[in-house]
């Protein structure tokens, strides 16, 4: 009997904390989601901190003639000293069209394993060709006709001319580099997104002395700087396509 009234009066205890203290009990429950929803959101702030890359920084270079006035048409490339960079992108075709007795544009940038075309726009022919080393190539192409796909397999600059009329030229630049741009007639690249460390900008120009390497310039990039600015001054020989050859403008 004294066992059977200790186990009822331990029962009724039981059933008396489950009764009294339901208020209690939903306060605790509350206050565990409460401290879940808290370690959750301070695991999920963790992850974020450890994936976010470093804050990157812009690199703007100004090209510039020995008289200070801005180049168009000024190819930069920047090669990091230890190696990566983007993602390259799969390989392109690109049209150089003739129009008005011009290659237009007169500077595009290929990588290896891009394609080109030449599209005629003119009403007159046109007899397209390259002595490249990396690239040669010959055809006449009729008004409205456009060439086969070349493959631009290998870097290097292919200069392109007419053998009909003699100004018109075009420059093909094939460059690996992970970034690579053109000026257009501010004279100013801004390259967007690079990480700190050390690089290489190249910069090469048509109307620089051939047979000469591109100019080079190293810069530090500092994480979290914003942008670093780079200047080169190029000294330009004429620009040939400004010698106009009447003679066979209506071949």
């Amino acid at each position: 009997m004294a066992v059977l009234g200790m186990r009822a009066a331990a029962t009724g205890m039981v059933l008396g904390w489950h009764g009294a203290t339901a208020a209690v009990r939903d306060a605790m429950v509350a206050g565990r989601s409460r401290d879940m929803r808290s370690i959750l959101v301070g695991l999920a702030v963790l992850e974020l901190l450890a994936v976010q890359p470093a804050r990157a920084a812009d690199l703007v270079v100004k090209v510039s003639d020995d008289q200070g006035r801005p180049v168009a048409d000024a190819v930069v490339t920047v090669l990091p000293r230890s190696g990566g960079g983007p993602q390259r992108p799969p390989p392109e075709r690109r049209t150089i069209d003739q129009k008005n007795l011009m290659f237009v544009p007169y500077i595009e940038v290929f990588r290896p394993g891009d394609q080109v075309v030449f599209r005629n726009s003119d009403s007159t022919r046109h007899h397209v060709y390259s002595f490249s080393p990396i690239k040669a190539f010959e055809f006449v192409l009729a008004p409205v006709e456009s060439s086969q796909p070349q493959l631009l397999d290998k870097p290097g600059v292919v200069a392109v001319g007419c053998n009909i009329h003699d100004h018109m030229i075009s420059y093909l630049y094939v460059s690996d580099a992970p970034w690579i741009a053109h000026s257009g007639a501010s004279g100013v690249v801004t390259i967007h997104g690079l990480a700190a460390g050390t690089y290489d900008v190249r910069v090469w120009q048509p109307r620089l002395r051939p047979g000469r390497p591109d100019l080079v310039q190293s810069t530090t990039i500092v994480a979290g700087s914003g942008t670093t600015g780079l200047a080169f001054a190029l000294k330009l020989l004429p620009d040939p396509r400004l010698q106009f050859d009447r003679e066979h403008t209506n071949y």
